[in-house]
């Protein structure tokens, strides 16, 4: 069965179930719009170009791959796969190339591993969640999203202002706090954040909240700042509460491309990074960055940005991803394997 198929097998359940679903990767398939479009043309032109699967062609569809920020060692895995798969099946022509793709992408992605895009939160307690990332990534933004995802599902939920170096952050986080109707902890600009992180977290504890959301300063000019200041701040989220941060989130903007790589590898060795937050997906025709991330770096995308509007922060599909990537070539191989 291909890829699509088994895909739109995925999408049944009740009325409203189905609703849900269809809304929802509707969402990722105009999210990656602008990556399909560049991506999904330069394919659809070499399967016109190539009717049979031959070295040639893999070394342009190899290209095109790298081209869309996929990574070198995602591209490389997925070729030897490809070139394997084409051998087991003894596939000729390139008309169901796109379904091979997709599973293959679906696969590395996963790894083996399940639930790897779940956020890790406590059944009974408090669940911290830190943020971290650079100025400019739409940190506070992504946040406040989170927030108003977490209290729509029915928690408590509450924010501490941990970013206290940068010129208007607190009240950029006290806004987003007053729009989705959020409690935000915070001090004075330039205090300590670490004991904003105390404050909020005993604060959190008296009002019975279920997740505390952590903002911290982005300043990646003096790494051994950064790597001392989210050490001390771990540490004392630590102390007051065992295991805590559950989640130690990374916000990436997807237009830096192979540059959101570079930031990564800088959070992932100052901090325990467990999963990365992609945002401005739909502002980038090189959302491969999501694989090469994935890939290079062995941490999963949890949420990425598909859009403006509140509910446009979604958690990470993988299937739907690839989907988004390879819609209109998925659905038209299957009307041909229908047709025939």
């Amino acid at each position: 069965m291909s890829f699509f198929k088994k895909f739109k097998e995925k999408m049944l359940g009740t009325k409203e179930e189905i609703e849900e679903t269809v809304s929802i990767t509707n969402k990722f398939k105009e999210g990656l719009a602008k990556t399909r479009n560049q991506f999904t043309s330069k394919v659809n032109d070499l399967v016109a170009k190539y009717r049979k699967v031959d070295e040639d062609f893999f070394e342009e569809l190899e290209e095109i791959l790298l081209q869309a920020d996929v990574g070198f060692e995602t591209v490389s895995e997925l070729m030897d796969s490809l070139r394997f798969e084409v051998q087991r099946k003894n596939i000729k022509d390139t008309a169901s190339i796109q379904s091979v793709i997709s599973e293959k992408l679906v696969e590395i992605y996963e790894a083996g591993e399940e639930n790897i895009t779940e956020l890790q939160l406590e059944k009974d307690g408090l669940s911290v969640i830190l943020f971290v990332g650079v100025n400019g990534v739409g940190k506070t933004t992504t946040i406040g999203k989170l927030a108003h995802r977490l209290k729509s599902e029915g928690k408590k939920v509450m924010l501490a202002a941990g970013d206290t170096f940068r010129a208007g952050a607190i009240d950029q986080l006290q806004v987003w706090g007053d729009r989705v109707g959020v409690e935000v902890i915070k001090q004075a600009e330039g205090s300590d954040p670490a004991a904003v992180m105390y404050d909020a977290i005993r604060a959190a504890k008296t009002r019975n909240a279920d997740v505390l959301i952590c903002d911290t300063a982005g300043r990646l000019q003096n790494k051994v700042n950064l790597m001392n200041e989210l050490e001390k701040i771990h540490r004392v989220i630590s102390r007051e509460i065992p295991n805590a941060p559950h989640e130690v989130l990374l916000a990436l903007d997807a237009t830096t491309g192979q540059n959101a790589l570079v930031q990564a590898q800088t959070f992932k060795e100052a901090t325990n990074v467990t999963g990365i937050v992609l945002t401005k997906l739909d502002g980038t025709a090189k959302g491969g960055i999501v694989l090469a991330i994935r890939t290079k770096l062995h941490i999963p995308v949890k949420f990425v940005g598909l859009g403006e509007q509140m509910d446009d922060l979604q958690p990470f599909d993988s299937e739907r991803y690839v989907y988004g990537l390879f819609a209109e070539g998925l659905e038209l191989e299957s009307e041909n394997e229908t047709d025939k």
